[in-house]
């Protein structure tokens, strides 16, 4: 396989980690922001309102980039598998999947692709417990599985 899992590993790992960064400096300004709003007179309600929102939805997708980084914390980068499973990638003809957490196109050194993906994705589904060798099918188009990692 000419991957490099333990190289995806910690660029998904980095990605994880700098969405963290930025949900967490967003509701730092937010809460900077909504606690100078307190101590004008001049308050308005509805800018609090609209800044209490946006902090509660970047306290959520804080704490789903939370739950991705434990998720990925229980795969060891150096295990290899035969079948397909959390923790595995996966290589096609056209593609590669890593079986991990959801975080779309992750770009590697070499320039190569690599699509994150959960358990909980459909394509998941159709790779799941499969081996080298083995096809799948996806949007009616029918895929060999040509390496495991």
């Amino acid at each position: 396989m000419k991957t490099n899992k333990k190289e995806l590993f910690y660029k998904c790992l980095d990605a994880i980690n700098d969405k963290i960064d930025q949900y967490q400096n967003r509701m730092d300004e937010l809460r900077e922001s909504m606690e100078n709003n307190d101590i004008k007179t001049d308050y308005d309600e509805d800018n609090k309102g609209e800044m209490l929102s946006d902090f509660e939805k970047n306290a959520g997708h804080l704490s789903e980039a939370q739950e991705q980084k434990e998720e990925l914390s229980k795969i060891d980068p150096d295990h290899k598998n035969e079948r397909i499973g959390f923790g595995s990638v996966v290589e096609t003809k056209d593609k590669y999947y890593f079986i991990a957490v959801a975080l779309g196109e992750i770009s590697m050194e070499d320039g190569s692709k690599i699509f994150a993906i959960s358990t909980k994705a459909p394509i998941y589904k159709e790779l799941e417990g499969k081996k080298a060798g083995d096809t799948f099918s996806i949007n009616d188009n029918e895929q060999e599985i040509t390496g495991i990692e």
